[in-house]
C-alpha cells in the first residue's frame, strides 16, 4: 500500500457501520414481518427529520431523545401500540443494532496501517455509540482499529452543520484553519446528507453506495457536492486510500 501521509479515517455508524433496518428483527417479535420492516423504515426518516429540524430551529436534544420520540412517531402513524416495557425492550435493542457484512473485512484491511487514525464519527450520543460497539461481537475485536469515538453532543448539532465536521477535524488533532490538514480527514459515511455536509468543509469522503444506486444528491453543485470516491463495499475503502496517495505521490 502506498505510503500515507498521516490521515484519520472517521466512519460513521448508523447507516454504515450498523445497519438502522437490522431492528426490524426485534419489531417482527411484536408485530408482522411487513409491519416491523415498514415501522424501521419510518423510523429513521423521522429520526434524521428530527435531527435537521432541530437544528434549523437552534435547538440540541441528544440522539437518545431524539431516537425514541421519532420512534413514538412512527408507531403512531402506522396506528400500531406498545406497552412502556416493550419501548423501553426497543430502546435497548437499538444499542445492539447489526453490523453490515461488509465491516469485518475493511476493519481487518486497516488493522496495523502506519498513517491511519480509524475513528467512529456520529450523531449518537457517546453512550449509545460505546454500547453498540462494546455489544457487538464484531466492533469489540477492533479496539486497536477503531481507536475513539467522536460525537456530536458534545458540539450541540447534529449533522451536517458544519459545526460537526470542524469539532471532528480539531479532536482528530488537525487544524480547521488549513485546507491542507482538513483534506486528510476522510469520512467514511453511507448517508448522502453526512457526505455533502463534511465535502462543504473540505474534507474527502468515501460514500459507501451498498444499493448500487450511484449518486443523484443535487444539493450542492460541483466537485464539493459529491463523494471523492464511491464504494459498493467498506472493503474498498484501503483500495480507494491506496490509489488516492498513489497518484497523489506520482504527481
Amino acid at each position: 500500500m502506498a505510503s500515507l501521509p498521516d490521515i484519520t479515517l472517521a466512519f460513521d455508524a448508523y447507516g454504515t457501520l450498523l445497519s438502522t433496518a437490522s431492528i426490524a428483527t426485534h419489531l417482527a417479535t411484536h408485530f408482522s414481518q411487513s409491519q416491523a420492516e415498514a415501522l424501521a423504515k419510518a423510523w429513521r426518516v423521522y429520526q434524521l427529520e428530527y435531527t435537521w429540524r432541530l437544528n434549523s430551529m437552534g435547538v440540541y436534544e441528544d440522539f437518545e431523545r431524539v431516537t425514541r420520540r421519532s420512534f413514538l412517531h412512527a408507531l403512531a402513524e402506522a396506528g400500531l401500540e406498545l406497552g412502556e416495557k416493550d419501548i423501553e425492550g426497543v430502546m435497548q435493542q437499538y444499542d445492539q443494532l447489526d453490523v453490515f457484512g461488509d465491516v469485518k473485512g475493511c476493519l481487518d484491511g486497516l488493522r496495523g496501517k502506519e498513517g491511519v487514525n480509524a475513528v467512529v464519527f456520529s450523531n449518537g450520543t457517546h453512550s449509545m455509540v460505546s454500547n453498540s460497539v462494546t455489544g457487538s461481537a464484531t466492533l469489540r475485536d477492533y479496539g486497536d482499529v477503531l481507536k475513539n469515538i467522536v460525537v456530536v453532543e458534545e458540539v450541540g448539532r447534529f449533522k451536517p452543520a458544519q459545526e460537526v465536521y470542524e469539532y471532528l477535524v480539531g479532536k482528530v488533532g488537525k487544524q480547521a484553519e488549513s485546507q491542507e490538514q482538513v483534506g486528510r480527514v476522510w469520512l467514511v459515511s453511507g448517508n448522502p446528507f453526512d457526505v455533502v455536509g463534511a465535502r462543504a468543509v473540505g474534507m474527502n469522503v468515501v460514500w459507501v453506495d451498498r444499493g448500487g444506486s450511484g449518486w443523484v444528491d443535487g444539493l450542492v453543485e460541483g466537485e464539493k457536492g459529491k463523494p471523492t470516491a464511491i464504494v459498493k463495499s467498506l472493503e474498498e475503502v484501503v483500495g480507494v486510500l491506496e490509489r488516492h496517495y498513489g497518484s497523489e505521490a506520482a504527481r
